[in-house]
């Protein structure tokens, strides 16, 4: 008797629309077409932020383009700051920016807008040298930018806590809310009447979000 044996399904994406749908639909003009969707690599990412300054993350062999305008850079920073100061003063790891590139996994490269790593989640406790090291943020932030989509944003949360994240910020600066989620499940929704903590992540880390969108109503003084 014979058997009659399915082709194996094919996971490469068949048309842009599933390329666009399986990377959450960002905006084509994030898309990088040279090198071909699907054919990028870690050394492609290093090679066009040293030639053109611009920041790719490597998703499936396809280069997007990080999303980050002038007030979600000014959140960044502040985060940035705020946390690097608490971090330093207690000797608890590392903070890096919106370039600071992290390998998930291979061929997955992804840069959050801040992020935390903690000393036990570096190997040999030292400063990486690689470029691009193999490491996952123990704390990870987004700011989110007006080309940022849901799905682009729950595909990176789901790939950062299956590497190892422990917590996810995500500011919003339109809505000036906060989401905080310790998995991939429902996160504590926050707005800028209250404070932010760093959980079992930074315990005794505070912010109240006030002060941080009280970035974005900065003015020239007189």
């Amino acid at each position: 008797m014979s058997t009659i044996v399915s082709p194996a399904r094919n996971t490469e994406p068949e048309t842009l629309a599933d390329m666009l749908e399986r990377l959450g639909n960002v905006p084509t003009s994030r898309i990088r077409f040279q090198p071909l969707p699907g054919t990028a690599t870690e050394e492609d990412v290093l090679t066009i932020q040293a030639n053109e300054d611009r920041i790719y993350e490597l998703i499936d062999g396809i280069l997007v383009e990080k999303a980050m305008g002038f007030a979600e850079s000014l959140l960044a920073v502040y985060l940035a700051r705020m946390l690097h100061g608490f971090v330093r003063s207690r000797k608890l790891g590392l903070v890096v920016g919106p370039d600071g590139m992290m390998k998930l996994s291979r061929g997955l490269v992804r840069i959050p807008d801040v992020s935390f790593v903690s000393w036990k989640d570096i190997p040999g406790g030292k400063v990486p040298k690689e470029p691009i090291p193999k490491l996952a943020p123990t704390l990870a932030v987004e700011v989110l930018s007006e080309s940022n989509t849901p799905a682009e944003i729950k595909r990176k949360r789901r790939e950062l806590f299956k590497a190892g994240t422990s917590l996810m910020l995500v500011i919003d600066p339109r809505e000036r809310t906060a989401a905080v989620w310790t998995s991939v499940r429902k996160p504590v929704e926050l707005t800028a009447a209250d404070t932010l903590d760093g959980g079992d992540v930074l315990p005794g880390f505070k912010l109240a979000l006030c002060d941080l969108f009280a970035e974005l109503d900065e003015k020239a003084p007189g």
